[in-house]
């Protein structure tokens, strides 16, 4: 049975997505998008990957054989000032931002992001930065 990305569960489709990652960072990075609103950002990187990969002029999924792997150089690259501007909530784009930011791709105010998600997104923006630093808690 083939899955498509509409019927995984985003923290499936993260684990899928980091199966090459070898550094806390991105695996943390890559699981904060798959948690939030059920792999929301992983979805629209696989969604509109071509208009995305054209936008950035580099990939936004990276593709080894049957690995996958979000590009986080062009995730940085299209949340730069006067990059294209994604169509999303102010919450959406704090979550990606903060992702981002893990994996140094972005800079990122914590008072916005504060501001601008609930305390379900805080909670695993939390437990990302805890992930990053000490790796993943079981």
């Amino acid at each position: 049975m083939t899955t498509t990305v509409d019927d995984t569960p985003g923290e499936l489709l993260a684990e899928s997505l980091m199966q090459a990652a070898s550094s806390d960072p991105v695996k943390a990075a890559t699981r904060l998008l798959g948690a939030h609103r059920d792999g929301y950002w992983l979805r629209r990187f696989l969604r509109d990957e071509q208009a995305l990969t054209t936008m950035a002029g580099q990939p936004v999924i990276v593709r080894s054989g049957t690995r996958r792997s979000v590009n986080w150089d062009t995730v940085g690259l299209l949340l730069l000032p006067g990059a294209p501007v994604f169509r999303c909530s102010g919450s959406e784009r704090a979550v990606l931002e903060v992702a981002a930011s893990l994996v140094t791709r972005c800079g990122v105010q914590l008072g916005q992001v504060i501001s601008a998600v609930d305390d379900r997104e805080l909670d695993l923006i939390v437990q990302a930065l805890t992930e990053t630093a000490h790796g993943k808690q079981h």
